[in-house]
């Protein structure tokens, strides 16, 4: 006979309000540590390290506008994910909508002539959305029609959409006046998004990611629309069952994450860039790391505003350190994915929870208890 105790996970009925506002910072708090147990076997101090970087990311009117720059486009990604991740339809794909979304906006910003100055803007973002939108649909089709993973489709579709940017810069839209650079024209001024002042801030766009964000949460917290995808997320067998047409719920959860990427990429290209680069040029992986903005504000979309903040300045202050420290490049990738690993582990004990089982008792108490009410 078996006289060790059995430890199983299960299924919480319930989750605390509190146990859902804690997970989140002790899963940071937690990555934090681990990273800088790392740190000091590289022979840095931690804590220096730390100050570095909150005083790279908030410590100076540079770095906090540097903050609010990185966070733009990760908070309207991040808003779209976390709408299509609530209704368990795991979209990997948005980097390959943003850049398709600065694909477009550099058509219309280069190639599509008659269009007023003053609906030039207008048209770029409407382009840029519509691009991401329907990108997104090809992952969304697959798994709706043919049962077809939409992780595995959608990140595909991050090297196709990468590739295609290549493939323009390198040839038919290359730049006739950039030195050899892998860039497209420069975009003309009524194609530019302006900024606050001296800063890089493209004002428009943060207006739009911060719309973005209050209309996605309305959206899944106040509709008929958003509780079908809460409830779909939830069990998607009862969502069947009550009659939610779950194909018409994944497509539009895609296309509203892939449109709210889209728009990311025409801020990059029309309010930083001022022209079509190479994929990295464009996005250094935000589609990728909003990801952990979206998880890391617990699917929230008002909570992602925080988030992106928060992973914007370790952006910022992961460079900072680079250059003050002599680090890696690779040191903000460190940073993201061990947040990544410790708010999904957090996510877990949040739906879950730890039952220990003693020898001779799991089944004894009930059996106990059915006798006294009989008798």
């Amino acid at each position: 006979m078996n006289s060790l105790p059995r430890i199983r996970l299960e299924k919480r009925l319930d989750t605390p309000r509190w146990l859902g506002v804690a997970t989140p910072v002790f899963s940071v708090l937690a990555a934090l540590l681990v990273i800088a147990v790392i740190f000091g076997l590289l022979g840095v101090n931690p804590l220096v390290a730390y100050a570095r970087i909150f005083t790279g990311a908030f410590g100076s009117l540079y770095g906090l506008s540097e903050t609010v720059t990185k966070a733009i486009p990760l908070m309207l990604a991040g808003a779209g994910l976390a709408v299509a991740f609530r209704a368990r339809v795991y979209n990997i794909g948005a980097e390959g909508q943003l850049l398709i979304g600065a694909v477009c906006a550099t058509g219309v910003a280069l190639f599509v002539p008659g269009v007023p100055d003053g609906l030039r803007l207008p048209a770029m973002f409407v382009a840029g959305a519509l691009g991401g939108a329907l990108w997104a649909m090809v992952p969304a089709v697959l798994k709706a029609r043919l049962r077809i993973d939409e992780v595995l489709t959608s990140l595909m579709t991050v090297y196709i959409a990468s590739e295609l940017v290549n493939y323009l810069v390198y040839g038919p839209w290359k730049g006739l006046y950039e030195s050899g650079f892998p860039y497209s024209d420069k975009f003309p001024p009524a194609a530019q998004i302006p900024r606050i002042g001296i800063t890089r801030i493209h004002y428009p766009t943060l207006i739009l990611a911060l719309l973005a964000a209050v209309l996605a949460y309305f959206l899944v917290r106040r509709t008929r629309w958003g509780f079908e995808i809460r409830v779909t997320g939830e069990n998607p067998e009862a969502a069947r069952y009550a009659g939610m047409n779950y194909l018409r719920t994944a497509m539009l959860v895609m296309a509203l994450s892939g449109a709210l990427a889209g728009i990311a990429g025409v801020g990059e290209v029309a309010g930083i860039h001022y022209r079509l680069r190479y994929p990295q040029g464009i996005s250094p992986g935000y589609g990728f790391t909003a990801i952990i903005v979206a998880w890391l504000a617990r699917l929230n979309p008002l909570g992602v505003i925080l988030t992106a903040l928060l992973i914007g300045g370790l952006l910022v202050g992961g460079d900072a350190i680079q250059l003050a420290m002599g680090l890696p490049s690779a040191t903000v990738y460190l940073f993201n994915g061990m947040i990544l690993l410790f708010v999904l582990g957090g996510d877990l004990f949040t739906r879950y929870q730890i039952r220990i089982e003693l020898p001779g008792r799991a089944v004894a108490t009930p059996v106990r208890l059915e006798r006294e009410e009989v008798g």
